[in-house]
């Protein structure tokens, strides 16, 4: 149990080291993504825009087709109407004549609809091809602090990295999922020792037959406050 204890505590040292160059780095992992999701939200904007602007442009050409072939059908109604040999007839061509009117009229009213969606989408594409540039712009300068950042403690990540996995691999699974969800929940710190009678996560004071028993280093207790696993002060001493 004394080494179940020790390679807990130990994981936990090399992780706060790891999380100390996390730190270092800062916001910038976050404003990264933040900025390239901006970009991509942007760009699926231009697809989006760019593909309304060519189906209105083919539906315009669609209509005018229309609207040629429906003028030349009234040029031929109107023709036709100095050869009719009575009201009836004359009756038809002029209501095919109005009819043809009414579906140009309502073509013609489509395309104008139309020609102003694609001034619409082409001001629209103007305004943000800037804003990616600009996002863009941004971008790089933090990608390339965070490089800075990173390369500046990559030999020593890849260390700790390297130790952490030598260590993982002997903590037993069910600890390691204990200990995976205590510091997912106690940001970062899973395993305590005890300070001047006290557990050095949350500080609050451990029964004196409690701290006699973790001392012992026979089993595993948590904290009975802050749920963090303690560790005796000779296993610390240990280990740091």
């Amino acid at each position: 149990m004394y080494n179940r204890l020790k390679t807990l505590y130990e994981l936990q040292i090399i992780d706060n080291q790891l999380d100390v160059l996390e730190e270092l780095r800062g916001d910038l992992p976050n404003a990264v993504n933040e900025l390239q999701s901006r970009i991509n939200g942007l760009r699926t904007q231009i697809e989006q825009k760019e593909s309304e602007q060519k189906n209105s442009r083919s539906k315009i050409i669609e209509n005018e087709d229309e609207v040629e072939r429906l003028k030349n059908s009234q040029k031929k109604f109107k023709t036709q109407l100095y050869q009719v040999r009575n009201n009836k007839e004359y009756d038809a061509l002029t209501k095919e004549i109005d009819h043809t009117e009414e579906q140009i009229t309502k073509l013609e009213a489509e395309n104008q609809a139309l020609d102003d969606l694609e001034q619409k989408l082409k001001i629209d594409l103007q305004e943000i091809l800037p804003q990616i540039e600009l996002l863009k712009s941004e971008l790089k300068v933090k990608e390339t602090e965070l490089k800075e950042i990173v390369k500046a403690n990559e030999k020593e990540e890849a260390k700790l990295k390297t130790k952490r996995a030598e260590v993982e691999v002997n903590v037993k699974k069910p600890d390691y999922a204990s200990y995976m969800r205590i510091r997912k929940a106690k940001g970062g710190q899973a395993v305590s020792t005890i300070r001047r009678s006290a557990c050095s996560g949350c500080h609050n004071i451990v029964p004196p037959q409690r701290q006699f028993e973790i001392r012992q280093n026979r089993r595993i207790f948590n904290c009975e406050y802050c749920g963090r696993i303690l560790v005796s002060a000779e296993i610390a001493g240990e280990v740091e």
